[in-house]
Order: structure tokens, then C-alpha cells, then sequence
């Protein structure tokens, strides 16, 4: 019989003794509902296996990455999160939801992913206190009313796992809610903290374009390991303001650790391969990335900082995170974030995205050139927005970004 993970033991001791199990893996813990749309499954035949997260691991180690363990096992992660999220955005693009309800299948795919990648961790690298800091917890789920939607929840994760192959566990209800709540950590500047946004671009994912799992580590307050998926991001440059390709190879899968440089590989299996940002210093021929959602981003803002640069071409507008993995690998050379006022940046929308632009050779701060700072707990402290380049450039970007912030809150005060 496979483990049932339950929510009065902790999950990695459950895990471990479920990997040692020599018995057939069992079936779900109850007669499964008739499928609804969003719960659709490919054949697992047809999909190729990556390498386990150990073998990974020691071919890292042969590298010198200190983090290699942890490196593998966040590669693990996010993809059997990213399968999980593929097979419900499918669905949700063809039933035209548009919508993030308490029962809408995007909500299933956020708790799933988050829970999935959870289990992942705790199983490869968990081996002390377990600190994730994300952006779900149960309390919905724990309401009158929230039967349907948990038990959805319970049968995706269930199913996902079984069409993965990798674990012999299975999850009971409570069990659910209790990895879930696995993600409640404050983070803080001392000790080791994973960082998940389990789907970052909440309004591509419903529009079935882009959006990322996006995972960080972070020890003793600092950055030191990220990776993205990407499932929509083809392999090779993007070419429209979608983000998306003409080319028929589409799941990236971008990763950093400090010190080791930046990579991409294929979401479904390839030899990695180094990246690096663009190195142009004539911002006339740069490109920009920014928020697809004018809701997201200052669009004015940007805009005014693009013709003070002379930048020619438009800017590049697509969701979530995976701008970081584009901007990495030279597909542009700017990326401009300014949330409207009042809007509070999130470690978990930044963490991963940073790093691997960092390794593969840019920079990132705060508007006035700060770094930024992901050891104050849950939320980021920032002045005004969150910009991005290469180092030739980001002494003109600064220049060009301030100047616009003066003139925009210039004219707001004449209002």
C-alpha cells in the first residue's frame, strides 16, 4: 500500500519510508469523481523522464556547486508542479474560465503546484526544520463549503503524482491542507528559506500565455539558488509581444545558483546550456520587457523612460516572471517594473527571476540602484519599482528611470 500522507506526521518521514517500499504502488485513497475538464491527463508513455534529482545532484557536485543537492531537487519541483499546471491551463483555455474564483480550476492548479512542489523538497534535500515561504495557505479550504474544491485539489495532486512515476505516496484530504500550510513561513535573514510563487502571471495563465513557476532559496537572507519554469517559453528566442515562437519547442526551464552562472534546458529534458544577458551599450537598439497587464505596470512610466533612453523598438509585454528568464538569455536588454502606488512587492516575485539574471551577467535593483533585499520576511522594501539590465547600460537606465519618476510626481502634484 502507498503511503498516505496525513496531517498529524510530518511529510518527509512519510515520503522516505514510502520511497523504501517495495510494493506496488496503490490506488487512490477513494473512487475518483467523473473527470471534469480541467483534470485531463496525457499518457505518461509518451513523456520523456528526466534524471532523478540525486544523479543531478552528484553531477553538480562534480562541478563545485555548493548547493548542488538543492539545485536538483528545485529542478524536480517546479517541473512535476509545471505538469500539473500544462494539463489545468489547457483545460481552462478551452472552456474560455476568465476568471480566478474560490472554485475556478486556477485556484486548484495554485494550491496543486504549490503542494507538489512542497513534496518534492521534502523529499530530496528536507533533512531539518522545512521553511517555505509562499504565497497559499488553507484557510479557504477550511471553510464550510470548500468540500468540492479539496477534494478536486486531493485527486489532481493524486493523479499527477501517479502519472509522474517518481513517488509511491498518496495524499489524504488532510493531508492536503497540512502541506498546503507547509508555505506559511515569515522567511527572515537567518537560516535556509525556499521561495515559491506556485503560478506567477495569474492573467497569462487564464489566457493561456505565459506564466512561470518560479522557486528561490534563500540562506541567511540572501539569494542563492533559483530556478523557473517556463511552459510556454519556447527554447529559442521569442519573437512577438506574447512571448511567443514560430519554433515548435516550447517548456523552459531556467536556473542559477550563486557563484555557478546561469543555464536553460528544455522543461522536459535536455543537457543544460550557459546563458548570458545581451551586452549592447546603445540603448537605441535595445528591446524592454514589462507587465503584460496595464493593471500590473505603469505603462506611462515605462513608456516615458523608453523615449528618454531613444529606445526604438516596442516594449515586450508578456506575464510572470519568466521576463527575468527571457532578459537572462539576451532575448532583450531592459526590464522595467513600477506597480501602481500602493502595491507591495513580494519575495516570491522576484527571488527567482533575480538570481538568474544576476548569474547570467545583469544587474537588478530598486529604482534608486539599491539591491534588493529578500531578508525582511514576506515582502520586499523598495524605492518605487524594480529595474533591470546589463551593466553597460544601467548607469543611462538609472538616469532615464529617476528623471521620469521626478517628472511623473511632478505633474501629480499639480493636480
Amino acid at each position: 500500500m502507498a503511503a498516505r500522507v496525513g496531517l498529524l506526521l510530518p511529510h518527509a518521514l512519510l515520503v522516505s519510508s514510502a520511497r523504501a517500499l517495495p510494493t506496488p504502488r496503490a490506488r487512490l485513497p477513494y473512487p475518483p469523481p467523473p473527470i471534469p475538464t480541467y483534470r485531463r491527463r496525457a499518457s505518461s508513455a509518451s513523456r520523456p523522464r528526466r534524471a532523478s534529482p540525486r544523479l543531478l545532484a552528484v553531477r553538480a557536485m562534480a562541478s563545485g556547486n555548493p548547493y548542488a543537492a538543492e539545485l536538483a531537487a528545485a529542478k524536480k519541483a517546479v517541473t512535476l508542479a509545471a505538469r500539473l499546471c500544462k494539463t489545468v491551463q489547457q483545460d481552462i483555455v478551452h472552456s474560455g474560465v476568465q476568471a480566478k474564483a474560490d472554485k475556478s480550476p486556477v485556484t486548484v492548479a495554485d494550491y496543486g503546484s504549490q503542494i507538489l512542489v512542497s513534496l518534492a523538497l521534502k523529499m530530496d534535500v528536507a533533512s531539518g526544520p522545512f521553511s517555505l515561504v509562499a504565497e497559499e495557505d488553507s484557510e479557504e479550504l477550511r471553510k464550510e463549503g470548500a468540500e468540492e474544491i479539496l477534494e478536486d485539489i486531493t485527486d489532481l495532486v493524486n493523479e499527477t503524482i501517479v502519472d509522474d512515476g517518481s513517488y509511491n505516496i498518496s495524499f489524504t484530504k488532510e493531508g492536503i491542507l497540512s502541506a498546503i500550510d507547509d508555505g506559511k513561513s515569515e522567511g527572515g535573514p537567518s537560516g535556509r528559506h525556499w521561495v515559491l510563487d506556485p503560478i506567477d502571471g495569474t492573467k497569462g495563465f487564464l489566457r493561456g500565455h505565459q506564466y512561470a513557476i518560479a522557486l528561490a532559496l534563500l540562506d541567511e537572507g540572501k539569494v542563492v539558488l533559483g530556478v523557473l519554469a517556463c511552459p510556454n517559453l519556447p527554447l529559442s528566442s521569442i519573437n512577438n509581444l506574447n512571448g511567443n515562437s514560430s519554433g515548435d519547442q516550447v517548456g523552459a526551464l531556467f536556473s542559477a545558483t550563486i557563484g555557478c552562472g546561469a543555464e536553460v534546458e528544455s522543461l522536459y529534458g535536455s543537457p543544460p546550456q550557459k546563458i548570458s544577458v545581451c551586452f549592447i551599450d546603445n540603448p537605441v537598439n535595445a528591446s524592454f520587457f514589462e507587465s503584460y497587464e496595464s493593471a500590473h505596470s505603469m505603462h506611462d512610466l515605462t513608456g516615458s523612460i523608453a523615449e528618454k533612453l531613444g529606445v526604438q523598438a516596442p516594449p515586450v509585454r508578456i506575464d510572470s516572471q519568466a521576463k527575468y528568464g527571457a532578459l537572462a538569455r539576451g532575448d532583450g536588454a531592459i526590464y522595467l517594473r513600477f506597480p501602481h502606488k500602493g502595491y507591495r512587492e513580494k519575495i516570491w516575485d522576484h527571488a527567482a527571476g533575480s538570481i538568474v539574471v544576476t548569474e547570467a551577467g545583469g544587474i537588478v535593483t530598486d529604482a534608486a540602484g539599491n539591491d534588493l533585499d529578500f531578508s525582511k520576511g514576506r515582502f520586499l522594501d523598495l524605492d518605487t519599482g524594480i529595474i533591470a539590465t546589463n551593466k553597460n547600460l544601467m548607469p543611462l537606465l538609472l538616469k532615464a528611470v529617476q528623471e521620469a519618476i521626478k517628472e511623473t510626481n511632478q505633474a501629480t502634484s499639480l493636480l
